[in-house]
């Protein structure tokens, strides 16, 4: 292998994210389907890990383990300090800023977390892009038309801050958001 030629992630890492992930979303399922949550998670990380590929970061390794680790604080009530323990401050550092904070009122809380997301390193960014452009499926069926339109929202909102990170994936975040239907 040449001298310049370094892995893009390392596999050992991402199992242990994956496995971390899969513990703490345990019996979780996607909202509206019988499907493990675990689904959505390697699924941003497979986003991620295609932007990667095609426009490299510093860290690899800090996009990929945010990714697959990025809603266990947020969803599953795991602290920072675990997260610290493992994966180390940086990755801590991007899931905190990658969870919205439950005490500011619902309207505050993207605006908040995407400020918290802009000072992390582009590896983070990554992660915020690649997880909308999983979520913009279609909505679960019991989704009133005002919050279908309020997410189309949000995620135009989070392509503005964000996009300037990975021009790959903004460009298919911009495709799907034209694709989400529209609510009201």
């Amino acid at each position: 292998m040449p001298a310049s030629h370094h892995p893009l992630w390392s596999p050992d890492r991402y199992l242990q994210a994956a496995e971390f992930a899969a513990r703490a979303h345990l019996g979780q399922k996607l909202p509206g389907s019988e499907l493990p949550y675990l689904t959505h998670i390697t699924c941003v990380a497979a986003e991620v890990m295609q932007a990667v590929a095609r426009e490299p970061v510093a860290d690899p390794d800090l996009a990929v383990l945010c990714a697959l680790l990025h809603d266990t604080i947020e969803d599953c009530g795991v602290d920072e300090a675990s997260i610290a323990a493992e994966f180390g401050p940086a990755v801590a550092a991007g899931v905190r800023a990658l969870s919205k904070d439950p005490s500011l009122p619902k309207d505050q809380a993207m605006a908040d977390s995407l400020r918290r997301i802009q000072q992390q390193p582009r590896e983070v960014w990554l992660v915020k892009l690649a997880d909308r452009i999983n979520n913009l499926k279609a909505p679960p069926h019991y989704w009133k038309p005002a919050k279908i339109a309020a997410y189309g929202a949000e995620a135009l909102a989070i392509a503005d801050a964000l996009g300037a990170a990975s021009p790959y994936l903004l460009a298919r975040l911009r495709s799907k958001i034209a694709a989400y239907p529209r609510g009201v």
